[in-house]
């Protein structure tokens, strides 16, 4: 479990390396916001939460493989896990922010992300030059 990274993953890192060929500028792990998005747009108020499919539970192939060692500690976390994610994606839309989710398995076709996370931040603006 020690080997487990928090931030800077594997996908995290793809998926800012996305935005940033889109022109897009970011910050990264906002402590001071429910559920610390992995990457925020405070100016937009929109939030990026890039989840692994087997640790978030998801509905893929991936996500769907449950551990046969200690089967009961493995499902009662991850629902935990679910749980927490949504709690903490309601506060944010309460707090008025718009929320997505980038998952692992979808980072497979990089081109169809990449036109979901344009179409969810909007163009970036160009800064505006005073004469």
């Amino acid at each position: 479990m020690r080997a487990v990274k928090a931030r800077d993953t594997g996908p995290e890192l793809k998926v800012r390396a996305l935005l940033r060929a889109l022109g897009h500028r970011y910050r990264l792990d906002a402590r001071d916001l429910p559920g610390r998005p992995d990457i925020v747009f405070r100016g937009r108020r929109k939030a990026i939460f890039v989840h692994g499919c087997f640790w978030h539970g998801h509905d893929c192939a991936r996500g769907a493989r449950a551990p046969k060692a200690n089967a009961g500690y493995w499902s009662a976390k991850i629902a935990r896990n679910r749980a927490r994610d949504e709690t903490s994606m309601a506060a944010l839309q309460t707090m008025g922010w718009s929320c997505l989710v980038v998952w692992e398995c979808a980072l497979r076709e990089p081109h169809a992300v990449a036109d979901g996370l344009a179409a969810f931040v909007g163009s970036p603006t160009s800064p505006s030059r005073l004469a």
